[in-house]
């Protein structure tokens, strides 16, 4: 056990030295590394910020109705009772009065709103459906907007339904993206490893000659493929931190704009693990293809 540690020992030492007789070639081969990865990681966050803005929205589709100014007591009762059924999961009654005083809280209308000589917005039930079918919630609406003292319904379905099937979208070309440059980390790490590997040609083959395993040939290469995996995963959350700096005040003016606080959030510890795992487990994966071929061909050549 001892001597199995020992070996691996010397092969990420050797895998270190090898790094640093050539710093330009490290550099480069980190920086394109770290870009290819930060497309797939930069769009994923993008998208993880922007599921963060749509948390707020409800998670079901709901109907907004609004009532007749005129409409008498009697006919708001007979629409409470209709919203009690059995297909109507929730309905929050919302007096004109609340419904404004929220509009100027959420919107900084409060001076606008003051200098109106009447309140212009209706009372209105917000009604949840137990129902998710769009046939099924169309035929609700229309229901309910033919009752006595309901002036008009909006169902609050179809921009949800749009904004999920958009993210749907960039989920997988986040995976699709991240698949093309899992292929392209292995390969560039492949191609720098198969020239490591030719250009120490003679001496694979004299540790050859002298009884050593192709295990034994391959272990410092691989390491040397798991270090520049590691190093690209780095470089990767460079590019990124530097994106996210660059975005940082643009995207909170535009968010001030609109009333909101949103920002940017940086990714987590989990996900940067996930990152520099992935990244190191592809040179490494580089490495042992290019290393497996390189030393078929050294040894077909011989």
């Amino acid at each position: 056990m001892i001597g199995w540690l020992r070996h691996h020992k010397h092969a990420v030492l050797a895998a270190l030295r090898r790094l640093g007789a050539q710093p330009v070639t490290t550099v480069l081969t980190a920086l394109a590394m770290g870009v290819a990865i930060s497309l797939p990681s930069g769009l994923y966050l993008g998208l993880g910020n922007l599921a963060r803005v749509a948390g707020g929205l409800p998670a079901q589709p709901e109907i907004s109705l609004f009532l007749d100014a005129g409409a008498s007591a009697e006919q708001k009762q007979l629409i409470a009772a209709r919203l009690r059924q059995p297909d109507i999961a929730q309905a929050r009654y919302v007096p004109r009065d609340e419904a404004l005083a929220a509009l100027s809280a959420a919107q900084d209308l409060a001076d606008i709103t003051a200098g109106l000589p009447e309140n212009p917005l209706p009372d209105a039930w917000v009604v949840r459906p137990r129902t998710a079918s769009r046939d099924a919630l169309v035929r609700l609406s229309d229901s309910l907007g033919k009752l006595p003292g309901v002036a008009e319904t909006h169902l609050d379905s179809q921009w949800a339904e749009r904004l999920q099937a958009a993210l749907a979208i960039g989920r997988m070309g986040v995976w699709l993206l991240g698949t093309l440059f899992a292929i392209a980390l292995i390969a560039i790490s492949g191609n720098a490893i198969r020239a490591q590997v030719l250009a120490r040609r003679d001496e694979i083959l004299v540790s050859r000659l002298i009884g050593a395993t192709d295990w034994h040939i391959r272990r410092p290469f691989l390491y040397l493929g798991a270090l520049q995996g590691l190093l690209g995963g780095l470089a990767a959350g460079g590019v990124l931190a530097a994106a996210g700096a660059a975005l940082h005040a643009p995207v909170e003016r535009l968010a001030s704009l609109y009333g909101s606080t949103f920002h940017l959030l940086p990714p987590s510890a989990a996900e940067i693990a996930v990152v520099l795992g992935l990244t190191t487990l592809f040179g490494w994966l580089g490495a042992w293809l290019s290393v497996t071929r390189t030393l078929l061909q050294v040894e077909t050549a011989r």
